[in-house]
């Protein structure tokens, strides 16, 4: 039963302190989007392409994907001089069919609105 509409893996970011920034992926993506028990990924982040390893709790219901390489670019692309915590949404795009390679890109307005945490965001001024 395919689907045609290709579904995407949506990910935000998960940050306790600078530096240590996560993309928390959530369970279900990783029961549908990721090879069974893969032990790294190959992330492309615009012109930049990491392997990360994923740690035991990734398949143990804590799937958080962390490198200090993606930390870096998730922070100086995404969360630069963003005072709050508030997750930023981004989509996690597999590269071919049961692959372990992914691109990273910003949501599309029409996944914006997708996703379980549903919050009546205040108008930010863009600039």
């Amino acid at each position: 039963q395919m689907c045609r509409k290709k579904a995407n893996m949506l990910v935000e970011t998960f940050s306790g302190t600078p530096g240590k920034t996560a993309l928390h992926v959530g369970v279900e993506n990783v029961q549908r989007f990721f090879p069974e028990k893969i032990s790294e990924i190959d992330l492309h982040l615009g012109h930049l392409q990491i392997r990360c390893s994923l740690n035991p709790e990734f398949w143990q219901g804590k799937p958080e994907i962390f490198d200090e390489r993606l930390s870096a670019w998730l922070e100086s692309k995404y969360l630069h001089g963003k005072r709050d915590k508030t997750p930023i949404r981004l989509a996690m795009v597999p590269i071919g069919i049961g692959t372990n390679i992914f691109r990273l890109r910003p949501v599309s307005l029409d996944e914006q609105g997708k996703g379980k945490q549903v919050e009546v965001k205040k108008a930010v001024p863009v600039g």
